[in-house]
Formats: structure tokens, C-alpha cells, sequence
């Protein structure tokens, strides 16, 4: 039978507390329209930043059993999106997990979750960023921080790149595999920021530019990709898609400042959601 809506199939964690991941993917794609079915990766009482003591809970375990499980319903996706993935299992995983829900008209968003601010996270290590490596040849776009396109193009994640340096650089990520790479949160050599957008069909990188706010708040990047998939799901070309996730987070940030809410808690998610309904 044929769906009348779209359905993308969200590959993440699930924090309790903090406005991220599948918490924050799962409201944003649903009011743009989509069904949301997560594959949760591990469930965390909290996001990482800003708290302690937090639980933590592998599901790779029962990761092969649930999409069996979806396997035997013969359940089919109009995109499948990864984000963290906790080990290299999960990520041989998502290699299945392609071979057996995506085909030609699947889109593809891989979020390569390695690092941030010029190192790892404490749960990956280099051999992840070569399995990492290995995956985003399967994808059709990759939604990388600054730090994890110098893991993945085996600089030192220390760095110093500017957004005029990095367009020079994204071709070799092109010629890993994905169609497009969407970096977020590049700085200019004239102290503004920018949304790099690189796009292999017409090797061609753009700048979506925004003002810089003066707190960087946990949770923006899997918001940001979820408005972006969502634009692309309703029929925006990338740069539309990547235009409409930026300004929504300018939006939700400059929201959560004037609140004066703790960092940690994340952004003005709920507050902002009514941005995203379909015209």
C-alpha cells in the first residue's frame, strides 16, 4: 500500500534530560510532517554536557532483534539517519541496516558523531573515526562538525581552519563517497560564522551565514540536521533545507538566552516548533 507521508527511520541515542538527540529529532521531523521510527543506540538519563553521574545504557545488544523484527514487516523508509553511534559494532550495523531498508530513492544522512571543539569524545577513539571513515561512503550527505572533517580527512583535530580553508578541503570528503557535506558551526577569517555547504554535482561550496551568539548549547547539531532532512523530505533543494535549520536555530538559541535557562538544558526547542509546520 502506498504511504501518503514520509517516514524516516532515526539511528541515535535517547538523554532524558537536555533537548538532544532523538528527544529533539523526534518532535522537529514530526511537526514537519514525517513519522519518526528511532533506533535507539543507547539510553542515557541525561545528555553528556553539563551533567554528572549520568546512566548510561548500551541497547547493541537488542539493536538486531528490533529491526528484524522490522525486517519481517517489510517496513520501508523515505530517509535513514544516523547519529551517535557508540561503537564499531553499531556502526557494522548501520552498514546492514542500509543493505536491508535503503535502495535507490532512500535518502541517507549520516552524522559522523566523533568529537567537538578539537577532540574526541570520550567514548571514540581513532579506530572509530576509521570505521566512521569507512561508513560515509554509503551516505548521500554528511552533517559534520569542524573537528570531525579534520578526523575524517586524518588532520590533526587541533587545527586552525577557516571556512575560506575548509571549502578547499571538502572535495576530498566528497571523494570518500557522500553527495554533499553540511559542516556546521565554521568560523570566517572576518570573525563572523557560517554553515559550509558543499555539493559534489556542481563542486560547488556556499556559505549560510548567521550571526554569532555568545553560548553554544548542546543538542543544536542533531536539531539542525533534523530541520534539514525535513526540508529536503518536503521538497527544498540543500540549500533551502540548510538556510531553514539555520535560521531556526538562531531562533531557538536567542530564545533560550533571553529564558536564562542553564546551558546544559539546551535550546527554546518547543517553544520554536510552530516555525516548522507545513505551510
Amino acid at each position: 500500500m502506498k504511504r501518503n507521508f514520509k517516514r524516516v527511520m532515526a539511528i541515535h541515542d535517547l538523554s532524558g534530560l537536555g533537548r538532544s538527540s532523538l528527544m529533539a529529532v523526534t518532535p522537529v521531523l514530526s511537526v514537519m510532517g514525517m513519522q519518526v521510527c528511532p533506533v535507539p543506540t543507547a539510553v542515557l538519563s541525561s545528555q553528556t554536557s553539563g551533567f554528572h553521574d549520568y546512566t548510561f545504557v548500551d541497547l547493541t545488544p537488542i539493536m538486531p532483534k528490533y529491526l528484524q523484527h522490522w525486517k519481517s514487516l517489510q517496513m520501508d523508509f523515505d530517509c535513514i539517519y544516523s547519529g551517535f553511534l557508540g561503537s564499531a559494532e553499531q556502526i557494522h550495523m548501520m552498514r546492514e541496516i542500509l543493505q536491508e531498508f535503503s535502495n535507490q530513492d532512500t535518502l541517507v544522512v549520516i552524522d559522523p558523531v566523533l568529537g567537538d571543539d578539537g577532540e574526541l569524545y570520550d567514548t571514540m577513539d581513532m579506530d572509530m573515526v576509521k570505521q566512521m571513515a569507512g561508513l560515509i561512503r554509503e551516505a548521500d550527505i554528511i552533517t559534520p562538525n569542524v573537528t570531525e572533517c579534520k578526523l575524517l580527512l586524518g588532520l590533526p583535530a587541533d587545527t586552525k581552519l577557516y571556512a575560506e580553508q575548509l571549502c578547499h578541503l571538502l572535495p576530498l570528503l566528497g571523494k570518500m563517497g557522500p553527495d554533499a557535506v553540511v559542516v556546521t558551526g565554521v568560523h570566517k577569517r572576518d570573525g563572523g560564522r557560517c554553515v559550509c555547504c558543499y555539493e559534489k554535482e556542481n563542486d560547488q561550496c556556499q556559505f549560510v551565514e548567521y550571526k554569532e551568539l555568545p553560548v553554544d548549547y548542546p543538542g543544536t547539531g542533531d536539531i539542525f540536521a533534523a530541520v534539514m532532512i525535513g526540508g529536503l523530505l518536503q521538497g527544498r533543494t540543500l540549500l533551502q533545507s540548510v538556510h531553514l535549520a539555520t535560521e531556526f536555530i538562531c531562533h531557538a538559541v536567542a530564545d533560550a538566552i533571553v529564558a536564562g535557562e542553564p546551558v546544559r538544558d539546551g535550546v527554546q526547542l518547543e517553544k520554536n516548533l510552530f516555525r516548522l509546520l507545513p505551510e
